[in-house]
């Protein structure tokens, strides 16, 4: 089944690597024609994992790679970081693995130890559905003791650095006799890094049959050297994106992570002046949810994605033009061909998949020379996508900063200020005045403090100013991911004391409150507390600085995070699989607190639980992998 012809237009001709001949596409995303995963010849499992996940429709990417590496074909894959690549191998390639065998069937090279994880966390999520499956994480930085407990067990997918991964080859603790796929992900980055040699090595020593997928988001001399070398007949994918925007659109970016999104996106609907607007994220279900809270903090919105009747949705999109609702939120599907002339702004709460979509979302407003607004909240990890939109669109997008407590203040004491005198002006209020008048006679009472009596009663319960306390918890600071991992570990006095459910205070945001969870992994499941922060901070997009204290038993796991987190981010999390388990994650309870140790339980003797020698050479980073570092984390350390 050929599901590109009918999703994306196509170019076709040869295209030659040296005397490697190929099949080229350059693929323009049609935005305005629909496809579905269902297309796609994938197992029911793989289709009701991705369902879950509330993804509506395949990426460019996705459309085109997804086929070509379900046939067994080589492909090269060329397109931007954020563009769903991740998805278009692992897809394919869990559709055709053998869980039955515990043979490592599918290796996935990465230049650094986060994609490592990322994109191991990816394939136990799509992978949930798939009894007996196991994906291995490796990576330089982390001691051989648990990789090697893992790998004797059997993985079917191996993710790791190219620089870990071989020294696992040489040591003869990693077989690849029964390899049938290999990822190259992110070849260019492996490159710049000076991971290359290490990567012809693997390359050299994997069997001759085996199926070759390459993702580079460019094409430098020295990758396609490798290309031509090792792969067979491959087809070319080269996703091409518009790069057209209207120059009256101002477009402004603001770094912001999961936990602090929905308050940082009430403070901009409040602080900005808009008619109308969109409000994009990625699933279905989270276009509910948000639509959901927006209308409980006071803000008139509506959800629009795929599962709402045809009928519905036009509805919705005339209220919208009536001004009956001020505010869409909608994922790309239900958006497409929208042109509502109010939309003043374009809010990407959630990043897209590439720059195309990206360029499509903000043309929503704008529009017929008018002007308009487009902010997109990107998390500190994802700083390359606003790299490649920059370059994409061959514009600046301007860094902005959350609105302070004292500007939304100010905001609210000047509306309720207009909102008096708008009534003064044009309402009959001598109904009310005589009310008043007669009250004032009656109790001998201040008019003005009558006045603001009533004021009190038209607010509610609901506090009228912000507490400026709360900026320094929604204006978390920025960390790039290379300060992050040269910065030093944090003592263990630092962390608080073992046991107990009163989380202590994280040392940079010591007023964000935490919350105690319980997680369903242990050490008989060989975890780590490495192993716990990647799956949250991967799929939450909660950044390490608000992830608190690890406590890793027999049984289960706990780990602090910040209270009050929106519905979406638990859900995610407990869905998150660590160790090919569920975390199920949930607050911890007095039960639970009493069926665990005092302390942490001592590290087993060999061969379980060995404790680390720090002066051995196991417990170092090859040479190789200097760049492959772990990052600080707020986590208990090994002991």
């Amino acid at each position: 089944m050929n599901v590109v012809t009918c999703s994306v237009s196509e170019t076709t001709e040869p295209y030659y690597y040296g005397h490697m001949q190929a099949h080229f596409i350059q693929a323009h995303y049609m935005t305005d024609i629909q496809s579905s995963f269902n297309d796609f010849d994938l197992p029911e499992h793989l289709l009701k994992a991705v369902n879950d996940l509330g993804y509506e429709t395949p990426s460019p990417i996705q459309l085109q790679a997804i086929p070509h590496i379900l046939d067994g074909r080589d492909i090269i894959g060329q397109a931007q970081t954020g563009t769903g690549k991740t998805a278009a191998f692992a897809l394919p390639l869990l559709a055709n693995i053998d869980p039955k065998s515990n043979h490592t069937q599918v290796l996935i090279l990465a230049p650094t130890r986060e994609l490592a994880i990322q994109v191991a966390e990816a394939c136990q999520t799509y992978a949930k559905y798939i009894k007996g499956f196991q994906v291995l994480p490796i990576y330089g930085g982390q001691s051989y003791t648990n990789q090697l407990r893992q790998l004797k067990r059997g993985a079917q997918v191996v993710v790791g650095t190219p620089g870990r991964v071989m020294d696992h080859m040489r040591r003869k603790t990693l077989s690849l006799d029964n390899l049938t796929t290999l990822v190259l992900d992110e070849a260019d980055e492996m490159l710049r890094m000076g991971f290359i040699d290490d990567v012809e090595w693997v390359l050299e020593h994997t069997p001759q049959d085996r199926q070759i997928a390459l993702f580079s988001a460019t094409m430098p001399r020295e990758i396609k050297k490798v290309a031509e070398a090792h792969l067979t007949n491959p087809e070319i994918i080269k996703i091409a994106n518009k790069t057209a925007t209207a120059s009256t659109i101002n477009q402004r970016y603001m770094v912001m992570t999961g936990i602090n999104k929905l308050d940082a996106l009430t403070r901009i609907i409040e602080v900005e002046e808009f008619d109308g607007i969109i409000i994009f994220v990625r699933t279905k279900i989270a276009t509910e949810e948000l639509a959901s809270k927006l209308n409980a903090r006071g803000f008139s919105s509506a959800a629009l994605n795929g599962d709402i009747p045809q009928a519905s949705r036009e509805k919705t999109i005339e209220r919208l033009k009536t001004s009956k609702i001020d505010i869409l939120v909608a994922t790309d599907v239900a958006a497409r061909g929208l042109d509502v002339p109010r939309i003043s702004h374009v809010i990407n709460f959630d990043v897209p998949y590439d720059t195309e979509t990206y360029v499509h979302r903000i043309g929503r407003t704008g529009r017929a020379g008018r002007s308009g607004d487009a902010i997109l909240f990107i998390a500190p990890r994802e700083k390359r996508m606003l790299s490649s939109i920059e370059k994409a669109t061959g514009q600046k997008v301007a860094r902005m900063n959350v609105p302070s407590a004292d500007d939304i203040n100010q905001i609210r004491v000047d509306q309720f200020k207009s909102n008096i005198l708008s009534r003064l002006e044009n309402q009959n209020l001598s109904f009310f005045q005589d009310i008043i008048e007669t009250l004032v006679a009656e109790s001998h009472a201040d008019p003005i403090s009558i006045a603001a009596a009533l004021a009190h009663i038209s607010n509610g319960n609901k506090p009228f100013l912000l507490d400026p306390k709360n900026d320094r918890k929604i204006n978390q600071p920025e960390r790039e991911r290379d300060r992050d991992r040269e910065s030093p570990r944090r003592d263990r006095k630092e962390r608080g004391p073992k046991g107990g459910t009163a989380p202590r205070p994280l040392r940079d945001h010591p007023d964000v409150q935490l919350t105690r969870y319980r997680v369903d992994v242990g050490y008989k499941d060989g975890v780590k507390p490495g192993n716990i922060v990647g799956a949250i901070a991967n799929t939450a997009d909660i950044e390490s600085d608000f992830i608190g204290q690890i406590e890793i038993y027999d049984d289960f796991s706990t780990v602090d995070l910040p209270s009050g987190m929106p519905d979406t981010i638990v859900t995610l999390l407990q869905n998150a699989r660590v160790s090919n388990k569920p975390m199920a994650l949930r607050p911890v309870s007095e039960s639970d607190h009493g069926s665990a140790p005092a302390r942490k339980p001592a590290r087993r003797k060999p061969r379980d639980s060995k404790p680390r020698d720090h002066k051995s050479r196991d417990s170092k980073p090859r040479a190789g992998d200097s760049t492959d570092k772990r990052p600080k984390k707020r986590v208990k350390k090994d002991s």
